[in-house]
Protein backbone atom coordinates (compact mmCIF):
# COMPACT_ATOMS: atom_id res chain seq x y z
CA UNK A 1 0.00 0.00 0.00
CA UNK A 2 1.04 3.78 -1.10
CA UNK A 3 0.42 6.63 0.81
CA UNK A 4 0.88 9.55 -0.74
CA UNK A 5 0.22 13.17 1.15
CA UNK A 6 -1.55 15.96 -0.78
CA UNK A 7 0.42 18.57 -1.31
CA UNK A 8 -0.92 22.86 -2.46
CA UNK A 9 0.68 24.61 -5.04
CA UNK A 10 2.09 27.00 -2.77
CA UNK A 11 3.83 24.11 -0.48
CA UNK A 12 4.80 22.16 -4.02
CA UNK A 13 7.13 25.63 -4.30
CA UNK A 14 8.77 25.22 -0.73
CA UNK A 15 9.54 22.11 -0.76
CA UNK A 16 9.08 20.12 -4.18
CA UNK A 17 10.71 17.03 -3.57
CA UNK A 18 9.20 14.07 -3.47
CA UNK A 19 8.00 11.87 -0.01
CA UNK A 20 6.44 8.84 -0.09
CA UNK A 21 5.81 6.46 2.05
CA UNK A 22 4.92 2.73 1.95
CA UNK A 23 2.69 0.64 4.37
CA UNK A 24 4.34 -2.68 4.42
CA UNK A 25 6.32 -5.57 5.43
CA UNK A 26 10.09 -4.27 4.24
CA UNK A 27 11.16 -7.46 2.86
CA UNK A 28 8.35 -7.48 0.82
CA UNK A 29 8.38 -4.47 -0.89
CA UNK A 30 12.57 -4.02 -1.00
CA UNK A 31 12.37 -7.02 -3.61
CA UNK A 32 9.74 -5.50 -5.53
CA UNK A 33 12.05 -2.30 -6.57
CA UNK A 34 13.78 -2.88 -9.25
CA UNK A 35 15.42 0.44 -10.96
CA UNK A 36 15.84 2.34 -7.59
CA UNK A 37 18.91 3.69 -6.99
CA UNK A 38 19.43 5.37 -3.81
CA UNK A 39 22.40 7.74 -2.61
CA UNK A 40 21.43 7.02 1.46
CA UNK A 41 20.02 4.43 3.07
CA UNK A 42 19.91 5.61 6.73
CA UNK A 43 17.64 3.79 9.40
CA UNK A 44 17.45 2.19 12.67
CA UNK A 45 16.42 -1.39 12.78
CA UNK A 46 14.31 -2.95 15.52
CA UNK A 47 16.87 -3.83 18.53
CA UNK A 48 15.32 -7.76 19.08
CA UNK A 49 14.51 -6.12 22.34
CA UNK A 50 10.78 -7.30 22.31
CA UNK A 51 9.28 -3.44 21.79
CA UNK A 52 5.72 -3.28 20.61
CA UNK A 53 6.59 -3.29 16.66
CA UNK A 54 8.72 -6.21 17.08
CA UNK A 55 8.90 -9.87 18.04
CA UNK A 56 11.96 -11.34 19.65
CA UNK A 57 13.74 -14.20 18.98
CA UNK A 58 17.24 -15.19 19.46
CA UNK A 59 19.71 -12.87 18.44
CA UNK A 60 21.09 -15.88 15.41
CA UNK A 61 17.93 -15.95 13.77
CA UNK A 62 17.34 -12.02 14.44
CA UNK A 63 20.52 -11.21 12.24
CA UNK A 64 19.98 -13.76 10.04
CA UNK A 65 16.87 -12.11 8.57
CA UNK A 66 18.48 -8.62 9.03
CA UNK A 67 21.16 -10.05 6.43
CA UNK A 68 17.99 -10.72 3.91
CA UNK A 69 17.09 -7.11 4.17
CA UNK A 70 20.70 -5.94 3.72
CA UNK A 71 21.28 -7.83 0.71
CA UNK A 72 18.48 -6.39 -0.91
CA UNK A 73 19.18 -2.60 0.46
CA UNK A 74 23.29 -2.96 -1.22
CA UNK A 75 21.31 -3.87 -4.50
CA UNK A 76 19.18 -0.74 -4.69
CA UNK A 77 22.17 1.51 -3.30
CA UNK A 78 23.99 3.74 -6.25
CA UNK A 79 27.46 3.09 -6.89
CA UNK A 80 28.30 6.20 -4.84
CA UNK A 81 25.99 5.98 -2.23
CA UNK A 82 25.96 5.05 1.70
CA UNK A 83 24.40 2.72 4.11
CA UNK A 84 23.91 4.53 7.63
CA UNK A 85 23.27 1.78 9.99
CA UNK A 86 21.93 3.30 13.64
CA UNK A 87 21.89 0.94 16.60
CA UNK A 88 22.16 0.05 20.08
CA UNK A 89 22.39 -3.59 22.50
CA UNK A 90 20.56 -6.40 22.53
CA UNK A 91 20.21 -7.83 25.99
CA UNK A 92 19.93 -11.31 26.82
CA UNK A 93 20.00 -12.34 30.71
CA UNK A 94 21.69 -9.18 31.40
CA UNK A 95 24.49 -10.06 29.11
CA UNK A 96 25.15 -7.26 26.44
CA UNK A 97 25.59 -7.54 22.71
CA UNK A 98 26.98 -4.70 20.69
CA UNK A 99 25.11 -5.06 17.77
CA UNK A 100 27.19 -2.72 15.32
CA UNK A 101 30.21 -5.17 15.87
CA UNK A 102 27.88 -7.80 14.56
CA UNK A 103 26.21 -5.87 11.94
CA UNK A 104 29.92 -4.92 10.55
CA UNK A 105 30.51 -8.55 9.98
CA UNK A 106 27.76 -8.68 8.35
CA UNK A 107 28.21 -5.78 6.04
CA UNK A 108 31.84 -6.70 5.49
CA UNK A 109 30.98 -9.95 3.95
CA UNK A 110 28.49 -8.23 1.91
CA UNK A 111 31.25 -6.19 0.36
CA UNK A 112 30.52 -2.79 1.89
CA UNK A 113 33.51 -0.60 3.46
CA UNK A 114 32.99 1.22 6.49
CA UNK A 115 34.01 4.49 6.60
CA UNK A 116 33.55 6.15 9.93
CA UNK A 117 31.67 4.52 13.26
CA UNK A 118 29.68 7.54 14.85
CA UNK A 119 29.42 7.73 18.70
CA UNK A 120 25.59 9.20 19.25
CA UNK A 121 25.57 10.29 22.96
CA UNK A 122 22.85 11.39 24.63
CA UNK A 123 22.10 12.73 28.38
CA UNK A 124 19.13 9.94 28.94
CA UNK A 125 19.23 6.39 28.58
CA UNK A 126 18.74 3.11 29.91
CA UNK A 127 18.55 2.64 33.91
CA UNK A 128 20.59 -0.07 35.04
CA UNK A 129 21.62 -1.60 38.49
CA UNK A 130 24.09 -4.37 38.02
CA UNK A 131 25.89 -2.42 35.12
CA UNK A 132 26.61 1.41 34.18
CA UNK A 133 23.59 3.22 32.28
CA UNK A 134 23.81 3.03 28.83
CA UNK A 135 24.26 6.51 27.26
CA UNK A 136 25.37 5.90 23.83
CA UNK A 137 24.78 3.64 20.06
CA UNK A 138 26.57 3.93 17.52
CA UNK A 139 25.62 4.93 13.59
CA UNK A 140 27.89 2.60 11.01
CA UNK A 141 28.50 4.62 8.00
CA UNK A 142 29.55 2.04 5.06
CA UNK A 143 29.75 2.95 1.20
CA UNK A 144 29.34 0.68 -2.07
CA UNK A 145 32.57 1.88 -3.46
CA UNK A 146 35.88 4.05 -3.04
CA UNK A 147 34.22 6.91 -5.42
CA UNK A 148 31.24 7.91 -2.96
CA UNK A 149 29.02 11.37 -2.43
CA UNK A 150 31.03 13.00 0.58
CA UNK A 151 30.01 16.47 0.72
CA UNK A 152 32.19 17.79 3.37
CA UNK A 153 32.36 21.64 2.94
CA UNK A 154 28.29 21.08 3.63
CA UNK A 155 29.15 19.80 7.53
CA UNK A 156 32.51 21.68 8.08
CA UNK A 157 33.30 23.33 11.71
CA UNK A 158 34.66 26.45 12.65
CA UNK A 159 38.32 26.35 12.93
CA UNK A 160 40.02 26.25 16.49
CA UNK A 161 42.98 28.22 14.90
CA UNK A 162 42.16 30.05 11.23
CA UNK A 163 44.66 32.22 11.85
CA UNK A 164 47.16 29.94 11.87
CA UNK A 165 50.53 29.61 8.99
CA UNK A 166 52.91 26.97 8.25
CA UNK A 167 55.67 27.53 9.71
CA UNK A 168 58.34 26.40 7.57
CA UNK A 169 58.69 24.79 4.07
CA UNK A 170 57.47 26.03 1.27
CA UNK A 171 54.02 26.98 2.23
CA UNK A 172 56.08 29.02 5.25
CA UNK A 173 53.74 32.36 5.81
CA UNK A 174 50.80 31.08 4.44
CA UNK A 175 47.64 30.14 6.33
CA UNK A 176 47.38 26.66 7.34
CA UNK A 177 44.12 25.96 7.63
CA UNK A 178 40.78 25.51 5.33
CA UNK A 179 38.97 29.17 5.05
CA UNK A 180 35.32 26.74 4.98
CA UNK A 181 36.55 25.14 8.67
CA UNK A 182 38.39 22.40 9.43
CA UNK A 183 36.88 18.62 9.10
CA UNK A 184 34.82 17.44 12.00
CA UNK A 185 35.77 14.26 14.13
CA UNK A 186 33.51 10.87 13.85
CA UNK A 187 32.55 11.77 17.41
CA UNK A 188 30.52 14.90 17.25
CA UNK A 189 29.65 17.17 20.10
CA UNK A 190 27.16 19.08 19.59
CA UNK A 191 27.03 22.71 20.43
CA UNK A 192 25.64 26.26 19.72
CA UNK A 193 27.23 26.94 16.29
CA UNK A 194 29.49 24.35 15.66
CA UNK A 195 30.20 20.29 16.07
CA UNK A 196 34.18 20.56 17.22
CA UNK A 197 34.23 19.15 20.74
CA UNK A 198 33.62 15.51 19.15
CA UNK A 199 31.12 14.10 20.78
CA UNK A 200 27.31 13.68 18.25
CA UNK A 201 25.28 14.99 21.63
CA UNK A 202 22.15 14.73 19.94
CA UNK A 203 18.95 14.21 22.88
CA UNK A 204 17.11 11.20 22.33
CA UNK A 205 13.69 11.86 21.64
CA UNK A 206 12.45 11.25 25.49
CA UNK A 207 8.69 12.70 27.03
CA UNK A 208 9.85 16.72 26.68
CA UNK A 209 11.72 16.41 23.41
CA UNK A 210 9.10 19.03 20.90
CA UNK A 211 9.44 16.02 18.89
CA UNK A 212 8.01 13.30 20.99
CA UNK A 213 5.30 11.36 19.27
CA UNK A 214 3.94 7.86 20.13
CA UNK A 215 7.05 5.50 19.12
CA UNK A 216 8.42 4.81 21.70
CA UNK A 217 12.24 4.48 20.23
CA UNK A 218 12.27 7.57 17.81
CA UNK A 219 14.58 8.55 15.45
CA UNK A 220 15.54 12.45 15.95
CA UNK A 221 15.43 14.57 12.85
CA UNK A 222 18.71 16.42 14.02
CA UNK A 223 20.87 13.05 13.73
CA UNK A 224 19.57 12.28 10.43
CA UNK A 225 19.96 16.05 8.61
CA UNK A 226 24.02 15.49 9.20
CA UNK A 227 23.95 12.21 7.40
CA UNK A 228 21.54 13.75 4.68
CA UNK A 229 23.75 17.05 4.48
CA UNK A 230 27.21 15.34 4.30
CA UNK A 231 26.29 12.01 2.13
CA UNK A 232 23.94 13.20 -0.67
CA UNK A 233 23.36 15.95 -2.61
CA UNK A 234 19.84 18.32 -3.70
CA UNK A 235 17.33 15.96 -5.07
CA UNK A 236 19.15 12.80 -4.31
CA UNK A 237 17.12 9.53 -3.28
CA UNK A 238 16.93 8.91 0.20
CA UNK A 239 15.58 5.05 1.76
CA UNK A 240 14.66 4.24 4.98
CA UNK A 241 13.30 0.97 5.34
CA UNK A 242 12.26 1.06 8.92
CA UNK A 243 10.77 4.65 8.99
CA UNK A 244 8.55 4.53 12.30
CA UNK A 245 7.02 8.27 12.46
CA UNK A 246 8.88 9.43 9.33
CA UNK A 247 12.31 11.16 10.56
CA UNK A 248 14.10 10.81 7.73
CA UNK A 249 11.49 12.14 5.31
CA UNK A 250 11.32 15.13 7.55
CA UNK A 251 15.19 15.53 6.98
CA UNK A 252 15.23 14.78 3.10
CA UNK A 253 12.39 17.01 2.60
CA UNK A 254 14.13 19.80 4.58
CA UNK A 255 17.53 19.47 2.92
CA UNK A 256 15.58 19.37 -0.91
CA UNK A 257 16.55 15.57 -1.08
CA UNK A 258 13.60 12.95 -2.07
CA UNK A 259 12.57 10.14 0.18
CA UNK A 260 11.24 6.14 0.29
CA UNK A 261 10.30 5.25 3.11
CA UNK A 262 8.44 1.93 4.47
CA UNK A 263 7.16 1.24 7.59
CA UNK A 264 4.22 -1.59 8.49
CA UNK A 265 3.07 0.37 11.70
CA UNK A 266 -0.49 1.84 10.20
CA UNK A 267 -0.43 4.18 13.37
CA UNK A 268 2.98 5.26 13.02
CA UNK A 269 2.43 5.56 8.71
CA UNK A 270 -0.44 7.92 10.02
CA UNK A 271 1.63 10.07 12.25
CA UNK A 272 4.76 10.50 9.71
CA UNK A 273 1.70 11.89 6.98
CA UNK A 274 0.65 14.20 9.65
CA UNK A 275 4.23 15.21 10.81
CA UNK A 276 5.08 15.64 6.85
CA UNK A 277 1.89 17.86 6.35
CA UNK A 278 2.58 19.96 9.34
CA UNK A 279 6.87 20.23 7.89
CA UNK A 280 4.87 21.61 4.83
CA UNK A 281 2.42 24.42 6.70
CA UNK A 282 5.49 25.53 8.85
CA UNK A 283 3.83 24.17 12.02
CA UNK A 284 6.32 21.10 13.23
CA UNK A 285 8.16 21.30 16.35
CA UNK A 286 11.38 20.33 15.63
CA UNK A 287 14.76 20.01 17.34
CA UNK A 288 16.70 22.66 15.51
CA UNK A 289 19.89 21.24 14.50
CA UNK A 290 23.20 22.63 16.75
CA UNK A 291 20.64 23.87 19.41
CA UNK A 292 22.78 23.97 22.42
CA UNK A 293 21.94 20.92 25.65
CA UNK A 294 20.23 22.44 28.23
CA UNK A 295 22.31 22.59 31.02
CA UNK A 296 20.46 23.09 34.40
CA UNK A 297 21.41 26.41 36.63
CA UNK A 298 22.65 25.81 40.61
CA UNK A 299 19.61 27.90 41.28
CA UNK A 300 16.96 25.55 39.34
CA UNK A 301 15.22 23.76 42.27
CA UNK A 302 15.39 20.44 40.33
CA UNK A 303 19.29 20.65 40.47
CA UNK A 304 19.76 21.16 43.94
CA UNK A 305 20.44 18.42 46.22
CA UNK A 306 16.94 17.86 47.83
CA UNK A 307 16.90 18.11 51.80
CA UNK A 308 16.24 14.38 52.54
CA UNK A 309 19.67 13.24 50.97
CA UNK A 310 21.96 15.47 53.14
Amino acid sequence: MKVKEPISEFLEQLYPNTSEIILGDTLRNLKKMNNEKFDLIITSPPYNIGKEYETKTSIERYLEFQEKIIKELIRVTSEKGSICWQVGNYVEKGEIFPLDIFYYQIFKKLGLKLRNRIVWHFGHGLHAKNRFSGRYETLLWFTKSDDYIFNLDDVRIPAKYPGKRHFKGPKKGQLSGNPKGKNPSDIWEIVVKDWESGLWNIPNVKSNHPEKTAHPAQFPVELVERCVLALTNKDSWVLDPFAGVGSTAIASLKNYRNSISIEKEKEYVKIAIERIEKLKEGNLKLRPINKPIHTPKANEKIAKIPDEWK
